[in-house]
């Protein structure tokens, strides 16, 4: 227990217990500020998660099943906010697919207005991020990416469309590369959330 990496003492002594407390710290402002969007306008925030997500992402991700492993909820959890967006007007469903089991999703136009008014609930923490310099974010974006690859590379965090994981990505001693986009990456280039992405075999 003494070695706990939210105990304080424990911190003083490993890095990684600060920096791992201080993410949390982090996820805690997404809450927050989310909480307060989503009292704002009468929905919860995974309801408002989706519908953001649904207006920037292509259509073919938009369905149960992806969006569930998307936020690491259940098909239950993301059919029944759904159904409540559906109701409300917010989202249409799209049987036209050749499993007519499953829907794809869309937005309708209060559905797009909704996302508009409330798509910016990070920007307070942007807003703090912008006073950084662009040495120390391109060090710390760095750093949160290959975060993001080994936790996937892990089992942790179930979806990702980061770079390193993409087949067109290759890394050339100490340079990265895109075989997409037939051109050498530089740090801040390196994507997160990529239109492109295709998830690369693994050998």
């Amino acid at each position: 227990m003494n070695n706990s990496t939210f105990n304080p003492t424990q911190q003083q002594k490993d890095i990684s217990s600060k920096i791992v407390a201080g993410l949390e710290r982090v996820s805690e402002v997404f809450k927050i500020l989310l909480w307060e969007k989503a009292k704002l306008f009468g929905l919860s925030p995974i309801q408002i998660q989706l519908l953001i997500f649904i207006a920037f992402h292509k259509q073919e991700l938009c369905n149960v099943s992806h969006l569930a492993k998307e936020f690491n909820v259940t098909k239950p959890t993301v059919s029944d906010a759904i159904r409540v967006l559906h109701k409300k007007g917010m989202i249409e469903k799209d049987f036209s697919s050749s499993d007519n089991r499953s829907y794809l999703i869309t937005l309708t136009d209060s559905g797009k207005k909704l996302v508009d008014a409330t798509n910016d609930f990070a920007s307070p923490l942007k807003k703090q991020i912008d006073t950084f310099d662009e040495n120390k974010l391109e060090s710390l974006f760095a750093t949160i990416s290959e975060l993001i690859y080994k936790l996937n590379r892990n089992g942790i965090l179930t979806v990702q469309r980061t770079c390193y994981g993409c087949t067109f990505y290759q890394k050339n001693k100490a340079t990265d590369y895109c075989n997409l986009l037939q051109k050498e990456l530089l740090t801040k280039e390196i994507r997160l959330d990529c239109p492109e992405y295709e998830e690369k075999a693994v050998g």
